[in-house]
């Protein structure tokens, strides 16, 4: 959960859409996975580790995004911020050592609204930052995942194993017996 925090704030700092919506589904559906767990609700667990693969699929995706794999492309605004905004990770700025340097006089194609900046002597670019992030989740999302079937096991074992005092077996507990005259007595038809 901490994790997964420390993301969401990165991710609002740069104005990604994309990854904050999901990132605020993950939180939710971790708390409603306590709750199933904490209260014996296995459909809550199973939806938890049913999210948990959604989780890895789109952590990969991220990966794929910041490394560029195939088509893809970390120059682009459309996947992570709906092209709402022309903001980046947080980190491409503010990254291990990085030195940002405004360009004087910005180009003229440059918006008036954003600064035109050079980024240098970065120890560790913005890229792998994310991609570590995203590695990270995928190996809690692997842990809970383990987690989530394993509680799921033992919530329907203990379900199927339960034996109230007096409930299925005919040799165990009787309760006392009713001193009142009107006592229920089974009553047997004749065809």
């Amino acid at each position: 959960m901490i994790s997964i925090l420390e993301r969401q704030i990165f991710d609002f700092l740069g104005y990604q859409w994309a990854p904050i919506l999901t990132n605020f589904i993950h939180i939710i559906t971790v708390i409603l996975g306590l709750f199933g767990t904490v209260q014996f609700r296995p459909r809550y667990v199973t939806g938890y580790a049913v999210w948990l693969v959604l989780w890895v699929t789109w952590n990969v995706f991220i990966i794929c995004f910041y490394l560029e794999v195939g088509d893809l492309s970390k120059d682009t605004d459309l996947i992570m911020t709906f092209n709402i905004s022309m903001h980046r990770s947080w980190w491409m700025e503010n990254g291990p050592g990085c030195r940002v340097t405004p360009v004087t006089p910005p180009p003229s194609w440059a918006p008036e609204d954003h600064r035109y900046i050079s980024i240098a002597g970065c120890v560790l670019e913005y890229q792998y930052v994310e991609v570590a992030h995203s590695s990270l989740q995928i190996i809690l999302a692997l842990a809970g995942f383990i987690y989530a079937c394993y509680v799921v096991k033992l919530i329907s074992e203990e379900e199927d194993s339960f034996d109230f005092i007096g409930g299925f077996d005919s040799y165990g507990y009787q309760g006392p017996q009713k001193t009142s005259h009107l006592q229920l007595q089974p009553m047997y038809m004749s065809k």
